[in-house]
């Protein structure tokens, strides 16, 4: 497999990183996974603006103008015949020696690397759900930038996982924020709840998406947030990511959620996401 790192095209084996990138010490750098449908990339401008825009919040300068990024992806992605899958690519602000907390005054070379993976789409993930729990949300206050600190959120979906669960919905003071790795939303008497775009939770791109194909379809939507005490009534729960689209939550700390199954509107959302995917990515093997 052929893996990227700064505009080369190199062998996965032949990769190395320097033990003083700053990536590698502080986790100071900013990351961003792309969806591919058919061999076409899903969402791409958005999830390039929003890694530009993570990297300008931390004062990092991308080396590669986007359209010069977009070039190196697209070799990457033809070497590897990627079809359904991600591309993975982050930017780390580079190699500093000898370590120091302290960014220098004068900009290191950002280091550039990315590969791809196949990832087809779970068809009985977003039809049959999945089981979460929900724990405390214990990460830092820029949730907003999508950077390799991810700490926190490694130590929840662990958790999650021994549990038996796909995902650990987080709150702070009673307050659901996301999930540990997606976006989180309940359905309350038809109304879709989730927690405003802030410094709190990333505003996924594929959370974009589904709210505004929602409001397209005339579902309200509610960007006020909700609450455990809420979470405990909901009618439906999902959760949303770049890999596992629109996915419902059947069970929350062993407690179903509505009658156990994926709602209504969950599958409505999923099916308008799907078109979504149509319209840029042609058809699918399975919609």
């Amino acid at each position: 497999m052929k893996v990227l790192v700064n505009d080369q095209l190199i062998e996965r084996d032949e990769a190395k990183i320097d033990i003083e990138d700053r990536g590698y010490q502080f986790g100071d750098g900013v990351y961003e996974v792309v969806r591919m449908y058919n061999g076409k990339f899903f969402t791409y401008e958005e999830h390039i603006d929003r890694l530009y825009a993570s990297a300008a919040k931390i004062d990092l300068v991308i080396p590669y103008s986007k359209p010069e990024l977009r070039a190196i992806l697209d070799s990457l992605v033809t070497a590897n015949n990627v079809g359904t899958g991600n591309v993975y690519l982050q930017v780390t602000r580079g190699i500093q020696s000898p370590r120091n907390h302290v960014i220098p005054e004068t900009p290191l070379k950002a280091v550039l690397t990315a590969s791809t993976s196949e990832v087809p789409r779970d068809m009985t993930l977003f039809e049959d759900g999945r089981k979460a729990i929900v724990e405390e949300d214990v990460r830092w206050l820029r949730c907003d930038i999508k950077s390799l600190n991810l700490l926190g959120n490694s130590m929840a979906k662990n958790k999650a996982h021994q549990a038996g669960a796909l995902e650990a919905i987080l709150h702070r003071d009673g307050s659901v924020t996301e999930g540990s790795a997606t976006n989180a939303y309940m359905i309350k008497d038809g109304t879709l709840f989730t927690h405003a775009a802030d410094n709190l939770v990333l505003a996924g791109i594929t959370r974009q998406v589904i709210l505004r194909v929602a409001r397209e379809n005339g579902i309200p939507v509610d960007e006020s947030g909700f609450t455990l005490t809420d979470l405990a009534t909901a009618d439906e729960v999902f959760i949303s990511s770049t890999t596992i689209e629109v996915t419902p939550i059947i069970a929350i700390d062993d407690k179903p959620v509505g009658d156990g199954k994926r709602g209504p509107i969950t599958k409505q959302l999923h099916t308008y996401f799907t078109a979504e995917i149509l319209k840029q990515c042609g058809e699918l093997a399975f919609v």
